[in-house]
C-alpha cells in the first residue's frame, strides 16, 4: 500500500510540477490574438489574408539584444512580407517598470526607424501563451498557424557581419520548399521578459 501511495504521489508531482515546458511547442497550433498596434488599431493574425506564414517576434525597445536585432527584423520583414511571411512584433514588457517600453516610446521607435510591420502591446498573456522568455524570441508559424520554428533569429546577436547560421531564414526556406523544418528549435538569446506583476 505504501508503495502504491508513493507511486501515485510521484505520478501526480510529475504531471503537475511543470516538467512540461510552458507555451507552444513545434507542431502546436497557435491561437489567434487581438492586440493594440502603435497606430491605435487592433491587429490579429487573421488580418493578414494572403499570409503563407507568420514571423511572430517578442521584442522591446530597451533590451540591448533587441536593439542589436532591430535592423535585422526590419530587413526580414522587407524581404519576407512580400513573399507572404510578415513580421508581427509584440512587446511583452511592463511599461510601468520599464518606461522605455511604454506605448509612447514604442510609437517613437516606429517613427524613428520607419518600421512598417505591426508593433503590438501584449495584453499580459500572449507571451506566456507562446512560452516566450526572451527579447527577442521568434515563433515561425505556417499558414494554418502551426508552430514550425522557435528560437533565435540567427547565431550571433552582437555581430551581424559574423553570422554563420540564419536559423529563421533557413526555417522559412524549408517551409517555402514544402519541407519539414530541419532545425526547428534553437536557444533564444536576449533579455528576460519583464511582464506586468
Amino acid at each position: 500500500m505504501k508503495q502504491f501511495l508513493f507511486l501515485a504521489v510521484l505520478f501526480f508531482s510529475m504531471s503537475f510540477s511543470g516538467t512540461k515546458p510552458m507555451g507552444y511547442g513545434v507542431g502546436d497550433q497557435a491561437a489567434d490574438f487581438k492586440l493594440k498596434n502603435v497606430d491605435g488599431k487592433m491587429v490579429s493574425l487573421s488580418d493578414f489574408k494572403d499570409a503563407k506564414g507568420y514571423i511572430v517576434v517578442f521584442t522591446c525597445n530597451h533590451c540591448p539584444y533587441a536593439m542589436k536585432y532591430e535592423d535585422r527584423i526590419i530587413a526580414l520583414n522587407a524581404k519576407y512580407a512580400p513573399l507572404g511571411y510578415p513580421v508581427i512584433a509584440i512587446n511583452p514588457n511592463d511599461p510601468i517598470s520599464n518606461p522605455d517600453d511604454n506605448f509612447d516610446a514604442m510609437k517613437e521607435r516606429v517613427k524613428e526607424k520607419s518600421i512598417s510591420y505591426p508593433y503590438l502591446v501584449d495584453s499580459g498573456s500572449i507571451y506566456a501563451q507562446y512560452g516566450a522568455t526572451r527579447t527577442p524570441h521568434v515563433f515561425l508559424l505556417d499558414k494554418a498557424k502551426v508552430v514550425q520554428y522557435i528560437g533565435a533569429i540567427d547565431d550571433n546577436a552582437m555581430e551581424p557581419s559574423s553570422v554563420k547560421a540564419k536559423f529563421l531564414e533557413e526555417a522559412i526556406a524549408d517551409l517555402q520548399a514544402g519541407r519539414k523544418v530541419k532545425v526547428a528549435t534553437t536557444k533564444a538569446v536576449g533579455c528576460s521578459i519583464k511582464p506586468k506583476a
